[in-house]
């Protein structure tokens, strides 16, 4: 006789834990977080920056974070809703806004802390490996790249944003391997790197869209084209708004005064209102029913 021992028992479930909230829903990766927040106690509750790059389907998220007993805290931030004003009126999510918004936001984190004239990171972008060179008096700020749960593959565009942080003068720990067209056996390749932080082969492939089908090109590119941008006019546009960004990377407000809150498509009801719209919503319902069942006889009726 062989006797089967039951694990999942009352006991069993009396001390079953259940993960976090955020790794129940998908939303966190916490053994990658607590690597990236947890700091030696000899550190003195000194914060541990994170440069947290999030890109949705219309935007792109730059933060400076670090953690807190009671939650993050957002030193500051910049999106890439942002970069019309610096002359970027379209392609908010491509490598090259991606790059424009780390910049954005490292000129304007040095800006807020006062470190902006000390490091001004490379002024001019050649796709060249970039790091910070510590001065004498101050240190660079450093943050550690927070990518969340995309996947790191080579030329992804949350690697665009950190190299734009990095030339705006943070200090940002990374390598070339996740750099456009790196490989093995070629290594790096500085002139496919600044060939997306200028938006070049955005401009190629308008220019072969629009010698080989007119009608998509119309398509695909009616914002540029409503926006008066040519295909060789793309690379002048970012250099021109990286020109701006490090002119004026400071907040720039909205009036709240000015927004108008809409109004209730439907006013709220009042429970008794609820009670009546849902016995009329029932009652429309059987009635329906019954329609259906008496056309239903009906057929069986012409049938037989």
């Amino acid at each position: 006789m062989v006797f089967v021992k039951v694990v999942k028992n009352k006991a069993y479930f009396k001390r079953f834990q259940v993960k976090p909230r955020r790794r129940r829903e998908g939303k966190t990766d916490y053994q990658a977080r607590r690597a990236l927040v947890v700091s030696d106690k000899t550190k003195y509750n000194s914060p541990k920056y994170r440069l947290v790059v999030r890109i949705t389907n219309t935007d792109i998220v730059c933060q400076i974070v670090h953690a807190r007993i009671e939650g993050d805290h957002v030193l500051t931030a910049a999106y890439a809703h942002e970069l019309p004003r610096y002359g970027i009126p379209v392609g908010l999510t491509n490598y090259a806004a991606a790059y424009a918004t780390g910049l954005l936001v490292a000129r304007r984190v040095l800006t807020k802390l006062g470190l902006a004239d000390a490091y001004v990171g490379k002024e001019e972008a050649d796709g060249e490996m970039y790091r910070v060179e510590p001065q004498e008096d101050r240190r660079p700020f450093r943050a550690l790249l927070d990518v969340g749960l995309v996947r790191t593959t080579t030329g992804h565009r949350v690697f665009g944003a950190m190299k734009g942080a990095v030339d705006g003068g943070l200090d940002v720990p990374h390598n070339e391997k996740r750099f456009p067209k790196y490989n093995k056996e070629n290594g790096f390749d500085p002139e496919a790197l600044k060939a997306r932080i200028y938006g070049q082969h955005v401009s190629e492939y308008m220019d072969k869209l629009r010698n080989e089908d007119p009608e998509k090109y119309q398509r695909q590119f009616s914002r540029f084209i409503q926006a008066g941008i040519e295909p060789d006019q793309v690379e002048d546009m970012y250099r021109e708004a990286h020109r701006r960004i490090r002119e004026s990377p400071e907040v720039v407000h909205t009036d709240k005064s000015r927004v108008v809150k809409r109004p209730r498509q439907m006013p709220k009801l009042s429970l008794e209102e609820r009670k009546v719209r849902l016995a009329a919503r029932v009652a429309e319902l059987a009635r329906a029913a019954a329609a259906t069942q008496r056309e239903e006889g009906e057929a069986e009726m012409v049938a037989s």
